[in-house]
């Protein structure tokens, strides 16, 4: 049997449930996740037909963010390309070859981009 030794915070009224470990939101719970390792500092773009069936996506590596803020900031480039994608791994997948619309909107928001492959 495990004991009640370790103890530990799980619900608060003020923001629900929470992590007994970190003490934080479960939203917002930082013990186990790995930290991502830091990049080179640029923005790689680049067009995959791989394991799709010759259906081809932009993928878009090196975004300086973590997972939550990839996220939502995916969701606004599949939004200005008109198409769908994802997130796999801290890569944005977009579906289509949306290399040249990627590319300004990528450099607007201050980053070293970088055209990769052919």
């Amino acid at each position: 049997m495990k004991s009640k030794s370790s103890g530990g915070l799980v619900f608060s009224t003020e923001q629900g449930r929470m992590c007994p470990d970190c003490r934080n939101p479960v939203a917002d719970c930082t013990c186990g996740q790995p930290a991502r390792p830091a990049g080179d500092g640029i923005v790689r773009v680049s067009r995959e037909t791989k394991g799709r069936k010759g259906k081809g996506v932009t993928l878009v590596t090196g975004i300086p963010m973590d997972e939550k803020e990839l996220k939502s900031f995916a969701k606004i480039l599949k939004a200005k390309c008109g198409t769908g994608g994802t997130v796999k791994d801290g890569v944005v997948e977009i579906q289509g070859d949306q290399r040249d619309t990627l590319v300004p909107i990528l450099q607007a928001k201050g980053w070293t981009v970088k055209r990769a492959g052919g």
